[in-house]
């Protein structure tokens, strides 16, 4: 077989899928954020399918805005905890990892490390913790704060939160506990470490009340896109989800962040890059066009001008008809909420002249991932030559629908994938730090 560089998969699965329509569509599971089963099985089809993790993204308050939109949009207004989830989805799987979010603007570090050390336990050594800093301003009100945190306060902050989560894990080495009835010790009394950590934003004594992590440090997950997201992915982070829309894009993005390993004593290779990908797969490419359009029917005129107000930072679209070009003057200097977002989405705007209802219908199903409409062969050519030529070293799989948009992916292009000889038949490891190709961490602590 010849020599192939092998790409990892990750499946996202937000709900009902990532279509801002995925819930008319007629085969969605229309009460899918309140059904465990469902995600279970979801998840079930994923590790059928051989992939490397589920992810599941997460939300500490509803959104605000114009409430008769987002009625008309119920992407998490009502979903599940996610590490809860997690910890029910563990039970049913036996190989596949485990990725969700939790925020460093509204988490505390304690909670954190015991939360997904215990999923690390609880999944033999599957868990991933995805890092953010929260973009909804919304959050602060349920947090007992009058406003959200700033940008650059929100990347401070996650720094040293990140820092001492790693702190937490190692308050114990691997072989802390003897448990041994005969000399009547549990564990080497020098074989647990207080953190005495005393930052800027934490005072955390700790030592954690959880053994040290299967995985030594359940892999840590981060997207951000600015200027302090891909310093803060370049220094902490071992799986980078990110999202472009033109391969060109996704190579600069790529080799940026790998560049930045460097001055935080790490190299390239310790970080996975994941392009999100949003397919559409049919036998035929008509077929597949048919699904595509379909869905792009359902957008509501209302759903797709509050998508653009929360893609462009709060923008104010009220009175504009969506087949009039973006006016300059509704899109905003800055925002305290995604800055690359921003940015992606006014370039976009100028550089291809789009009216309302083009631009809200390209970030419909996207949200600024690649998207691909076609055969299992078209779609495998395009997957194949991004990780061949360093625009990703895998992709996270959004859907438009679920389930069935991704048993479509699952049973017609992860075959393709497999025949090529670019993706595993089955598990060899037992760990996501295996799946992945990620060493083990060693203790601070270790002798």
């Amino acid at each position: 077989m010849r020599d192939v560089k092998q790409i990892h998969l990750g499946a996202h699965f937000p709900s009902m899928g990532q279509h801002v329509a995925a819930w008319l569509h007629p085969d969605a599971q229309i009460d899918a954020g309140q059904n465990v089963s469902y995600f279970m099985k979801l998840a079930q089809s994923a590790e059928r399918a051989c992939f490397d993790f589920v992810f599941m993204a997460d939300a500490v308050a509803t959104r605000d805005g114009n409430m008769d939109a987002l009625s008309r949009w119920p992407q998490y207004m009502a979903h599940f905890e996610p590490i809860t989830l997690m910890s029910a989805t563990a039970a049913v799987t036996r190989h596949i990892g485990l990725v969700c979010t939790a925020s460093t603007s509204y988490y505390e570090p304690f909670n954190v490390a015991r939360l997904f050390g215990s999923l690390d336990h609880i999944s033999g050594g599957r868990a991933g913790w995805n890092v953010v800093t929260t973009a909804n301003p919304s959050a602060s009100f349920n947090f007992g704060r009058e406003a959200h945190y700033d940008v650059e306060e929100r990347y401070a902050r996650a720094r040293e939160f990140v820092a001492v989560v790693k702190g937490l894990w190692d308050s114990w080495d691997d072989d802390a506990f003897l448990r041994d009835r005969v000399s009547g010790r549990y564990f080497h009394p020098d074989a647990v470490h207080r953190l005495d950590h005393k930052g800027q934003f934490y005072t955390v004594r700790g030592p954690i009340n959880l053994a040290r992590p299967p995985q030594g440090y359940p892999v840590i997950a981060q997207a951000g896109a600015s200027e302090d997201g891909m310093d803060l992915g370049a220094e902490t982070g071992e799986v980078i989800f990110f999202s472009q829309s033109r391969i060109e894009g996704a190579r600069a993005f790529y080799a940026n962040v790998k560049c930045r390993t460097g001055k935080f004593g790490r190299t390239p290779d310790d970080i996975k890059m994941m392009a999100g990908l949003n397919p559409t797969v049919g036998r035929t490419r008509a077929e597949a066009q048919d699904k595509f359009e379909q869905m792009q029917s359902l957008v509501h005129p209302d759903v797709g001008r509050e998508l653009l107000s929360v893609e462009l930072g709060g923008a104010d679209l009220s009175g504009l008809d969506i087949n009039e070009i973006l006016p300059e003057d509704r899109v905003p200097v800055t925002t305290n909420v995604s800055r690359s977002r921003l940015k992606a989405m006014a370039e976009m705007a100028r550089r291809e002249n789009l009216t309302l209802k083009q631009l809200y219908e390209r970030y419909a199903g996207t949200r600024g991932s690649y998207s691909v409409v076609g055969t299992p062969t078209d779609i495998a050519d395009v997957m194949e030559e991004w990780v061949a030529t360093e625009a990703s070293d895998g992709f996270i799989i959004q859907a438009s629908y679920l389930p069935g948009g991704f048993d479509d992916f699952a049973t017609m292009v992860v075959p393709e994938l497999q025949r090529r000889g670019l993706m595993r038949s089955a598990y060899s490891a037992t760990t996501l730090r295996g799946h992945m190709g990620l060493n083990r961490p060693a203790s601070r602590y270790a002798r």
